[in-house]
């Protein structure tokens, strides 16, 4: 979950561009597009919308916020902008990009192209592993780089702007030690994570992004994202996805549904259940949400009683699955100093609670 630069090289649609990071001045706004590409929003979702509206009315006190959108039953029930933005803006997202790196490998293994999670770092870059022999991350395997659990040393507060600077950025990461003993401990790690474009890559046999269009982006309708690439021109798949939050709410409203949008098996179902499960204990929480625990590069918390599944981005950008309600609420701001960013995270949070309890 880090800070992005204000100015990175970026695709769009496969396509290079250039973003300079600028926000609007602070304002409130409504949704400015026609929902044309969700459900028909008069369609009775089973859940109060006055009180939804009343919720997100009062949010605009949450200066740092710039979206929120809520859906329940498949119908987008609730959409507020603020700050200025509109629906029609890119919206950084942050490490919810991990997320999203986690549905990307589970539709290779549903296709083949990767064997499954017990494969380790040696078996999926053997070319890399012939340029690093007797590297200790070779024996890292696919689950512990998706469940955190690599012992690899890294320290997300310090060590982004090495990774972002290496030349060649595997080689930079086989050449990380170790420590036996934090593997199989949850620690939160870019640098494993990064791992993840060369693999999708070299088992697709084409640029991650192209592939991420092909099989996730296009069946859902998704034609604007943009995101970062490292030194070496890759997809990099810990951080640095922009998207519109309506197109973020898609993608959550598909794990929602067990990986279906509109009658399309988009995401394997049975990897939606895998990813998704608990599978250690993480140590963050923002309250009013506790400590949560952690799947394949998916949170799990709980939220006023309820089990909530989110994806968790530097900055309180939150994509948060209430599976009981058949419920998403996605929410993206701006990033916030170091120091602020507790506060910010819970300040958001409560906005997502409030929205879940109105929702129910």
């Amino acid at each position: 979950m880090q800070k992005r630069a204000t100015t990175r090289r970026e695709f769009v649609a496969g396509k290079l561009a250039l973003f300079t990071g600028a926000f609007a001045p602070i304002g409130l706004g409504l949704a400015a597009e026609s929902p044309g590409d969700w459900a028909d929003p008069t369609l009775d979702a089973g859940v109060d919308r006055t009180a939804i509206q009343g919720v997100l009315d009062d949010a605009q006190s949450v200066s740092a916020l710039r979206s929120i959108l809520v859906v329940k039953n498949g119908s987008l029930v609730g959409e507020r902008y603020y700050g200025g933005a509109t629906a029609s803006d890119l919206q950084s997202i942050n490490s919810v990009t991990k997320s999203i790196a986690s549905i990307l490998v589970g539709i290779a293994i549903h296709q083949g192209r990767i064997r499954g999670v017990s494969e380790t770092v040696e078996s999926l870059l053997p070319a890399a592993a012939e340029k690093a022999p007797g590297a200790a991350a070779l024996s890292i395997t696919l689950e512990q780089i998706l469940n955190q659990t690599s012992g690899l040393v890294y320290d997300y507060r310090t060590g982004m702007p090495a990774l972002e600077a290496a030349q060649d950025p595997v080689a930079y990461v086989l050449g990380l030690p170790v420590d036996p003993e934090l593997v199989g401990r949850w620690v939160y790690n870019d640098a494993a994570v990064s791992l993840l474009s060369p693999i999708l890559a070299r088992a697709q046999g084409m640029p991650v992004d192209q592939f991420a269009q092909r099989d996730l982006f296009r069946p859902l309708g998704i034609e604007r994202i943009v995101a970062t690439r490292d030194k070496v021109g890759a997809f990099r798949s810990y951080a640095g996805l922009r998207l519109r939050p309506r197109d973020l709410a898609k993608i959550a409203w598909t794990v929602a549904n067990d990986g279906l949008w509109e009658g399309q098996q988009v995401v394997p179902r049975d990897w939606v259940k895998t990813s998704t499960s608990f599978h250690v204990q993480s140590t963050w929480g923002a309250p009013p949400m506790p400590k949560a625990g952690y799947g394949y590069l998916w949170f799990r918390g709980n939220l006023n009683g309820r089990d909530v599944v989110l994806a968790w981005g530097y900055g309180a950008q939150f994509t948060v699955v209430i599976p009981s309600l058949r419920l998403v609420v996605t929410t993206t701001a701006v990033n916030p100093r170091p120091r602020d960013l507790n506060a910010q995270n819970s300040a958001v949070m409560a906005v997502v609670a409030k929205l879940v309890d109105a929702s129910a």
